[in-house]
């Protein structure tokens, strides 16, 4: 049995306000950074990239956004070891084993394939940092998500916290909602798509999540008062946040009000697209609103999953991607990798190509980051 479990309800309170007090002291919210494109200037869209690679140097992107409240439950359930799943090159895994090496858990891989994986520079520093590996053929991975499975796995390791592969469950939906607010926040003008890749859905989700679950943040933008009492225009504008609405009020001193209004205009939501990184994965429409009914999000909200731009698979980088992702980094300061975000921006200029988006519309596309699978990539290349 843990420590953890020893601890007075009272002491376990301390601890999860120690975690929370930790967490605010080493991860910093993201930029939002305007990116400068000619195809964008050709388009007369505005583009800005929700800088998640940028959280912190080893726990970065959505990797981090779907642990977090995965650790704070944990640490609620006075739990100290945490166990997961994931590819020889997982970026959760290896921001699952930083997690842990800064905030003191126990971390447990169960990685499909075989043990000399352990070699790449993914796995090396999950090692380093105090992970433990268990290597499983790809038959028994296959049975990763299985209530049989993960109930053996729970009796093997009775005071374990178990997360999904990918990090994807109700309470990474939680963290993933924190970026739409924060991207709220730092917008000047209403967002009218965002963009993000997909692989597991629970980052899709969490965006839809949190549109779902937004809250009317009015700024007033202006107020205009004029002396004539017979002016229907006097009006106190107040705009607010994406979602919510605009609303303006006329007010009249005429003791004839019948004439006095109250506009309400709605301001439409933000579309979410999701970029499927897989092949065949329209699956995951039907994991996606699985995730969304545990978080207990009813609330229907503008979204759809673009499966056309795995590049063949996850994983697969072909030559044109490669060459758009070195490009990209270059014109814009703003390092991709192939897997994840590189696909999403190639998608999001294909569409842009396509017409998908009107003219004068604003669109964040979100960096999960993931850069530290490069050099993974280089060292499967230089074999």
């Amino acid at each position: 049995m843990h420590p953890a479990h020893h601890q007075s309800d009272d002491q376990a309170n301390v601890s999860l306000q120690q975690l929370e007090k930790k967490m605010q002291n080493i991860i910093a919210p993201s930029p939002l950074q305007k990116i400068e494109h000619p195809l964008l200037d050709l388009w007369q869209l505005t583009l800005f990239v929700k800088r998640d690679d940028l959280i912190h140097p080893e726990i970065s992107g959505n990797k981090w956004r779907k642990l977090k409240y995965n650790l704070l439950e944990a640490r609620r359930q006075q739990v100290d070891h945490i166990i997961s799943f994931g590819g020889a090159y997982s970026n959760h895994i290896h921001a699952l084993a930083a997690a842990g090496f800064h905030f003191g858990f126990k971390t447990t891989a169960i990685i499909r394939g075989e043990s000399w994986y352990a070699n790449n520079p993914t796995l090396k520093q999950a090692l380093a940092w105090g992970m433990e590996l268990q290597f499983v053929t790809r038959q028994e991975y296959k049975q990763r998500a299985e209530s049989a499975y993960l109930q053996s796995l729970q009796n093997d390791y009775p005071h374990a916290f178990i997360i999904p592969e990918g990090g994807s469950n109700e309470f990474a939906i939680r963290g993933v909602m924190e970026a739409l607010q924060e991207i709220q926040q730092q917008a000047n003008h209403p967002i009218d798509h965002i963009i993000t890749a997909t692989g597991s859905g629970g980052t899709l989700a969490g965006l839809i999540a949190g549109i779902a679950q937004a809250q009317p943040q009015p700024k007033v933008t202006g107020i205009t008062v004029l002396k004539n009492a017979h002016s229907r225009n006097q009006k106190i504008v107040s705009q607010s946040q994406p979602q919510t609405k605009v609303t303006g009020i006329t007010v009249l001193k005429n003791a004839h009000s019948r004439n006095q209004k109250i506009v309400s205009q709605s301001q439409p939501q933000p579309q979410v697209t999701g970029i499927a990184v897989l092949k065949n994965a329209h699956y995951l429409n039907q994991e996606i609103v699985s995730l969304l009914q545990q978080a207990k999000i009813n609330k229907n909200t503008n979204w759809c999953l673009q499966t056309d731009f795995h590049h063949g698979g996850y994983a697969k980088v072909p030559l044109e991607l490669n060459s758009f992702c070195e490009q990209f980094s270059l014109q814009t300061g703003v390092p991709v990798e192939p897997i994840y975000t590189g696909k999403m921006f190639y998608a999001l200029f294909k569409l842009i190509e396509q017409g998908y988006f009107n003219r004068g519309e604003h669109i964040v596309a979100l960096h999960t980051g993931g850069l530290q699978g490069l050099d993974g990539l280089k060292q499967k290349k230089s074999k």
